[in-house]
């Protein structure tokens, strides 16, 4: 997949400050209804609960869940969003989904998942995924220094400490995978082929 638009630093700091401020307002709303917003997590093993996978990175289970969030959303977002907005759009939906696909299906029954760092992980292995697939050099150093950054994150991806959804890690690590290698496999080869169309 080609990716001709891309997004100035000002532009994908500004695009994920307002929706970083937009899940602390949420937050807010949430604290001042008592928790009203959280029923639109996800309900594990319920049917009529699928459609949350899409509301649930958007909420948070108190103050400390979203701080701790914060600055890995932005700054893993923010470098996704550089690469483009079809890509980050793309990475986005795929982690969101396998997230919640994972959480919804692997998380104990009676139980609500909700909170970014699902996304978050589908976000940290694209980017690193990203650097293998498409061998840009550019790419592989950012690549680089989010694994030296946010490395230890991937850790997440097993069973730990309790109430922390490893599930909803686990499928936002695979979906980034996958979406960097449908956006970004091979793509060195389709630059070589249009070169070689012209140079003819």
């Amino acid at each position: 997949m080609q990716e001709r638009r891309t997004v100035s630093v000002l532009g994908a700091a500004l695009v994920m400050g307002l929706l970083l401020a937009g899940l602390w307002v949420l937050e807010a709303l949430d604290q001042a209804g008592g928790h009203q917003l959280d029923s639109y997590g996800i309900h594990a093993r319920e049917l009529d609960g699928l459609p949350e996978i899409f509301t649930a990175p958007l909420l948070h289970a108190g103050w400390d869940h979203l701080a701790s969030n914060s600055l890995p959303f932005f700054v893993l977002g923010f470098l996704v969003l550089l690469g483009g907005v079809a890509r980050w759009l793309w990475s986005t939906l795929i982690s969101v989904v396998a997230s919640g696909l994972s959480a919804w299906f692997l998380t104990p029954a009676d139980t609500i998942v909700l909170g970014a760092s699902g996304l978050i992980f589908g976000w940290l292995t694209y980017l690193l995924a990203r650097g293998l697939y498409s061998r840009r050099p550019g790419q592989v150093v950012v690549a680089l220094l989010v694994l030296l950054a946010y490395g230890s994150l991937i850790w997440g991806v097993l069973p730990g400490a309790a109430g922390v959804s490893w599930q909803a890690h686990l499928g936002g690590a695979v979906g980034g995978v996958v979406a960097a290698r449908l956006l970004h496999k091979g793509s060195d080869r389709n630059v070589a082929r249009v070169g070689q169309a012209y140079s003819r």
